[in-house]
């Protein structure tokens, strides 16, 4: 007879910590916890950093019913911020993988042991980045594009983020960034090394992900995509991690913020000036990947919050 704990995980498997940050979301939150939960997958917890100050009657009720029999550990906070909420999370995690989802999220089974097996077969992986099939962007396509190779300029700093497509790419290989809501890490990432989540990206935190897996490079550990530790994401446009609309004034200059912020950070000057002019080329003029309206008065209001967000890091 083994005389291992029954709570610890088999040998050959890894503890994961699964965190879930959410904001003001109700039954998309309860829908993504009871997937979790659905795993068949020995000695996982699941971690809730709840940024909600009041839920509707049917999540409060479903959240303590989960807390009280200890199927999840339901953290409430006072505060709105998604690098905070990771941290947060991080420094009670107790499992040898983390693992963070988005509250809007749909998995299938099986979808743990996928992000567990690549620690375990390759010891050079400190990350994963797992595939999202995105119901916005498979949209575009309409599902018919795939990936085989991501191009070269899927692993410069400066433009990579225009290219790493973890929506159609079919074909596990090496990465420089994950996708916020479908990725692990090592708990050495974490502990060994000292790195966090930098919680000075504002609003939707876009980037922040983006600048952790840039950081990942001093480790010596590869992020490693798997196109079948997938999730589908729903982009819900109601609640989420972050506490302001897509559309207000303030998400949009705190977007470029982050752009500007994350480029003078972590990229070299050649790279800032590559970064900064394809989020001009994408998101000022429109032009592809991004394909925004090419109205000129909508591109000089977005020119307009581009050189407010640089301004508010210039006065950083």
């Amino acid at each position: 007879m083994s005389d291992r704990p029954s709570d610890l995980p088999p040998i050959n498997s890894l503890s994961i910590s699964v965190v879930i940050p959410t904001y003001n979301r109700e039954e998309a939150l309860r829908d993504s916890i009871a997937d979790v939960l659905k795993q068949d997958y020995p000695g996982f917890e699941v971690i809730v950093v709840d940024q909600t100050q009041n839920h509707q009657p049917e999540t409060q009720a479903y959240l303590e019913e989960l807390a009280k029999a200890k199927k999840i550990h339901w953290y409430r906070v006072d505060w709105a911020s998604l690098p905070g909420a990771r941290n947060y999370a991080v420094r009670r995690a107790k499992g040898e993988v983390i693992l963070f989802l988005d509250d809007d999220v749909q998995l299938p089974e099986g979808f743990l042991q996928t992000h567990a097996r690549n620690y375990l077969d390759n010891p050079k992986i400190g990350a994963v980045a797992g595939r999202v099939f995105d119901r916005m962007k498979l949209g575009e396509s309409g599902g018919a594009l795939t990936i085989e190779e991501l191009p070269p300029e899927a692993f410069d700093p400066g433009i990579a983020w225009y290219h790493i497509d973890l929506v159609h790419t079919v074909k596990p290989q090496q990465v420089i960034s994950a996708r916020g809501c479908n990725m692990s890490f090592r708990r050495e990432i974490f502990d060994k090394y000292g790195l966090r989540f930098d919680e000075r990206y504002k609003g939707s935190a876009v980037r922040e992900e983006s600048d952790f897996c840039l950081r990942i490079r001093q480790t010596g550990y590869i992020i490693w995509y798997d196109p079948e530790a997938s999730l589908v994401h729903l982009g819900e446009e109601v609640g989420g991690c972050h506490d302001i609309s897509t559309r207000s004034l303030q998400y949009q200059v705190t977007f470029y913020h982050n752009h500007f912020f994350m480029g003078f950070k972590s990229l070299t000057p050649r790279q800032c000036l590559r970064f900064f002019t394809k989020l001009f080329d994408c998101h000022v003029l429109g032009n592809p990947p991004c394909n925004k309206s090419g109205s000129p008065i909508k591109v000089l209001t977005r020119f307009g919050f581009y050189c407010l967000g640089f301004s508010r890091q210039s006065a950083h």
